[in-house]
């Protein structure tokens, strides 16, 4: 795929990924074509990825993304004379929920439960069969994403882990296990993001047409 190939022209190193990143790809196709959505968790920098993901997800990244010729005509039978004018504004939109925006919540499980769990407590409440968990954490042992993938495996959705080097804990929890080849943390987040932008990149053009 195209998209791969620039990104391993730019990180050679990812090129012995591709067996991985394959697998995150068409588990989110596997998400998306079935109506299910993505959960994603991680700590500091990598909680700011998961907004980031969320971002490129929920809204058009590299495409316009128009809504439906159907979906239109709903906004208009339930508008009439504005609903169309407002269906042509909003874009198409892939359901991604980033488990580290609720801060109430997470600091109510923190406070009341426990830390581990706030994570874990949300994959409860949200995943449905069909859905899918992005657990990211760079030493791939953060306690709370470790449990959230625990609780992903529970409640029988397949988990993608993006990880350091060594995996972690994480990599034995994951279906597309995604351990790049850095061991400090600022180095195993610089390659995270090219790589979630190509998975974001990827996910958009096989769903959407040009």
């Amino acid at each position: 795929m195209t998209v791969w190939h620039h990104l391993y022209s730019r990180y050679p190193e990812l090129r012995a990924l591709e067996a991985e990143l394959d697998a995150a790809l068409r588990i989110c196709l596997t998400v998306y074509r079935g109506g299910g959505k993505l959960l994603l968790c991680g700590n500091g920098g990598s909680a700011a990825d998961c907004d980031h993901i969320v971002g490129e997800l929920m809204k058009g990244f590299m495409k316009k993304r128009p809504i439906p010729a159907d979906e239109c005509a709903r906004f208009e039978a339930a508008l009439p004379g504005e609903g169309r004018r407002l269906a042509e504004r909003l874009q198409a939109s892939l359901p991604a929920i980033s488990l580290s925006a609720h801060a109430a919540l997470c600091t109510a499980v923190a406070n009341d439960m426990d830390a581990e769990l706030v994570y874990a407590q949300q994959v409860l409440g949200y995943a449905r069969g069909g859905d899918a968990l992005i657990a990211i954490s760079t030493s791939g042992n953060s306690a709370n994403v470790v449990r959230a993938a625990q609780a992903a495996k529970a409640a029988g959705i397949p988990v993608i882990g993006m990880t350091g080097r060594s995996g972690g804990r994480l990599a034995s929890l994951c279906e597309a296990a995604i351990a790049v080849p850095a061991d400090t943390t600022p180095d195993v987040q610089e390659r995270h993001l090219p790589i979630y932008h190509a998975l974001c990149i990827a996910i958009e053009e096989a769903l959407f047409a040009s």
